[in-house]
């Protein structure tokens, strides 16, 4: 493909950048559309992996059938086979009728399935069988229907770990992954990361008939470095709250910084760049992580906060503290032992996950698919530990 027929492309589906991999990605998107191949695209929460179904099917031969997309993480796990492949009356409790599923409806067209290592086990052995033969049976019923529908699917889990914890069918993940779609996160695309901010800064100044706000260099070079976990959504995110909340519109470092309070503690302790991929505990441990942040600031603040005291009381009434036992602990020595905790400790993950889980609900006042996205957790997933926990 040309560097022209990739613009136009950008172009049409509003995506923003000039990363090679970023490119790369919709080149291979363009060649594969022609096919009938499943693909699976893989890539974080938040990167923008919803464009390159909608690309796929807008230019194959399919562009005149349905398109429908389906995030499997939304659905609860008893009505998933019901609304992929529908239900013939009585077939359970409230099947008051029949109901066509998304196989039967999206016939001739694309189906996205987004988030489909969240998919149960028993969907994924039905799904298997419509990606190899076609052919699917109603829930409840005893006829085989066939289907001819083009399957993408997307991820933003490590797949081969699920597979290795039983969690994902590894016959289904080859029969997903004939082609993969890998879409680069925003700390890979540092150049594009000016560009996408200007474009969110004048999307909001249209919307809240406000002067588009302006980062001056220092300010954009804390942005390409910061290390944006929530990628493109967080960057929108934060977009949106300075333009507004800040009546000044030449946004400088300071300024920004205080809309990055999570990401610059992170990096003073040396945490934001540990990768947890390895740790099938990944996102429970990033929470641990996280919730020592916090309590180390508590700690430094309530440190402070006792110097002033003890400097404002006369020294005849000041207690003693013997020269072996220092008031504070030495920062890296205090940093090494939270460290061994979470290490020595995993049982804590427990308490230290209910606790956070509890604390963002409050915040969204029980509002659990804004507390999802908080958490970096799939609303089934939260659900599920809601439940769990007796929250």
């Amino acid at each position: 493909m040309t560097q022209s027929e990739i613009q136009t492309i950008k172009q049409r589906y509003k995506i923003i950048g000039t990363n090679p991999q970023l490119d790369r990605a919709i080149e291979i998107a363009m060649q594969v559309a022609q096919t009938d191949l499943s693909v699976l695209i893989t890539g974080e929460s938040g990167v923008g992996k919803e464009h390159f179904p909608r690309i796929i099917h807008d230019c194959s031969a399919r562009k005149h059938g349905p398109y429908f997309a389906i995030n499997c993480g939304a659905i609860p796990e008893g009505t998933m086979d019901s609304e992929l492949f529908g239900h013939e009356k009585g077939a359970y409790t409230d099947a008051h009728a029949e109901k066509k599923g998304y196989f039967e409806i999206a016939n001739g067209g694309t189906l996205f399935l987004d988030e489909v290592g969240e998919m149960p086990l028993q969907t994924q052995v039905r799904l298997l069988r419509v990606l190899e033969t076609g052919e699917f049976i109603r829930m409840g019923g005893t006829k085989v229907m066939k289907t001819n529908v083009r399957v993408v699917a997307a991820t933003n889990l490590d797949m081969r770990r699920a597979i290795q914890n039983g969690k994902f069918r590894e016959d289904l993940y080859y029969r997903l992954n004939t082609v993969e779609i890998r879409v680069p996160a925003l700390r890979d695309r540092k150049e594009d990361i000016p560009l996408l901010f200007r474009k969110f800064a004048l999307d909001f100044s249209d919307r809240y008939r406000r002067p588009p706000i302006r980062l001056n260099q220092e300010a954009t070079l804390l942005l390409q470095n910061y290390y944006w976990n929530g990628n493109i959504r967080q960057l929108k995110n934060i977009a949106e709250q300075i333009s507004v909340l800040e009546t000044e519109h030449d946004i400088d470092a300071q300024t920004l910084r205080k809309y990055l309070p999570q990401n610059e503690e992170e990096n003073k302790f040396g945490l934001a760049r540990i990768s947890f991929t390895e740790d099938p505990n990944s996102r429970e441990r990033e929470m641990l992580y996280k919730l020592i942040n916090e309590m180390k600031i508590m700690r430094q603040q309530l440190d402070g906060l006792m110097a002033q005291q003890t400097m404002s009381i006369p020294q005849a009434n000041s207690p003693t503290i013997p020269a072996a036992m220092p008031a504070t602990m030495p920062e890296d020595e205090e940093e090494y032992q939270l460290a061994e905790e979470v290490k020595d400790e995993p049982r804590t993950i427990v308490s230290v996950e209910k606790e956070a889980i509890k604390r963002t609900l409050e915040q969204c006042k029980g509002n659990r698919k804004e507390a999802a996205q908080r958490l970096g957790l799939s609303e089934r997933t939260l659900y599920r530990k809601i439940k769990a926990y007796d929250l």
